[in-house]
C-alpha cells in the first residue's frame, strides 16, 4: 500500500473510521469496556453508545490509535511511509513528510512500531537455522585514548543476538553483554528453535561449541572461508547489515531502551516480505485485532 493508494481508497476521517471498524468489528460495534454487542450509533459523531454499561465509544479505544488528535488519514500515512522503508525511516523525514512535529513524528513511529512487534513470536524455528551476533553502536570518537575501537565483546557496543531459518523468519532482540554466553544462548536457542528438527548453523565461537550437546549443530571457520556448501552464515549476515545501514544512516543514533523496538520494525518487515498486504496486517495487529 502506497501513499497514493492511501489518498485514494481513504480521502476522509469518515472514510478511515469506517475501514477500521470494518476491521475491528466486521460492522458489528462491540463495547471495549464491556465488550457488549448491544450499542447504537450517536448521531452526527463516528462514535457508538453502550446500552449496557452506559457508556460512549469510538473504533480507536484501546489500540495505538486512543487519545489521538491527529487526523487518521495521517497514521494510515505514517504505516504506509514506515512499512516501504526497507532502511527505516527516521522521525524527523516522517514529520516533513506528514508536516506534523517531530515529537509527534516519534510518537506515531514508536506506536506503530507496538503494532510491529515480533520479539513474543511463538512459533519454534524449523530446518536449517543460522544463529549469529552483532555489536550495535556507535564508532568511538577519534583522540579519545579510553575509548579504542574494539571488535567482538571487547566493545562498548549492545550485543544483538539473531536466530534465522533459512527461507523463513527471524527472531532478533538485544541482550546484556554478560548474556554472551552458553548458558544464555543456549536457553535462548531451546526457546526459539524445534530442537529436534533443526540443523543450527554457527561460526566458530566458543559459547557455541557445546550446542552439539541437545541438537545439531553445525560450523563455519571465517577465517578460511564464508561458505561451504550449505554450511554459512550468510543471510543472517545479511539481515545485520540491513539493520546497521538503518541504525546508522537513518537514525543516526538509538538508545539501549528503544533498541528492541527498532530490531522488531526491521524483523518485521523481513518476516513478512511476501504479505501481499502488510499494510492490512499492521492495521489489524494495531486494533488489536485476533489473527
Amino acid at each position: 500500500m502506497n501513499i497514493v493508494r492511501i489518498y485514494e481508497l481513504f480521502p476522509t476521517e469518515v472514510d478511515c473510521l469506517e475501514h477500521l471498524e470494518r476491521v475491528r468489528w466486521h460492522n458489528n460495534p462491540v463495547c471495549p469496556y464491556c465488550k457488549s454487542d448491544n450499542s447504537t450509533p450517536v448521531p452526527n459523531e463516528q462514535r457508538h453508545h453502550c446500552n449496557n454499561c452506559n457508556t460512549s465509544f469510538s473504533v480507536t479505544v484501546g489500540t495505538i490509535i486512543q487519545h489521538t488528535h491527529l487526523p487518521l488519514q495521517k497514521w494510515f500515512l505514517a504505516v504506509s511511509l514506515i512499512l516501504n522503508a526497507k532502511k527505516g525511516i527516521s522521525s524527523r523525514q516522517l514529520s516533513r513528510d506528514l508536516k506534523v512535529h517531530k515529537n509527534t513524528a516519534w510518537r506515531i513511529s514508536m506506536k506503530i512500531r507496538e503494532a510491529m512487534r515480533e520479539s513474543g513470536q511463538r512459533e519454534l524455528l524449523t530446518g536449517v537455522v543460522e544463529m549469529d551476533e552483532t555489536y550495535i553502536g556507535g564508532k568511538p570518537r577519534k583522540g579519545d585514548p579510553n575509548n579504542t575501537h574494539r571488535r567482538g565483546k571487547g566493545t562498548k557496543k549492545t550485543p544483538v543476538i539473531g536466530l534465522l531459518e533459512r527461507n523463513g523468519k527471524i527472531k532478533a532482540k538485544s541482550v546484556k553483554k554478560t548474556d554472551v554466553n552458553f548458558k544464555k544462548l543456549s536457553q535462548l536457542i531451546r526457546r526459539s528453535v524445534d530442537t529436534e528438527n533443526t540443523v543450527l548453523i554457527t561460526d566458530e565461537a566458543n559459547y557455541y561449541k557445546r550446542v552439539k550437546s541437545f541438537m545439531a549443530h553445525e560450523t563455519i571457520n571465517h577465517h578460511e572461508c564464508y561458505s561451504n556448501g550449505d554450511i554459512h552464515t550468510n543471510n543472517i549476515e545479511s539481515f545485520w547489515a540491513l539493520l546497521k545501514r538503518g541504525i546508522v544512516r537513518q537514525f543516526h543514533k538509538v538508545s539501549v531502551q528503544y533498541l528492541n523496538r527498532y530490531i522488531d520494525e526491521f524483523a518485521y518487515r523481513f518476516n513478512h516480505r511476501k504479505n501481499p498486504d502488510l499494510f492490512g496486517l499492521t492495521i489489524q495487529r494495531g486494533l488489536g485485532v485476533n489473527l
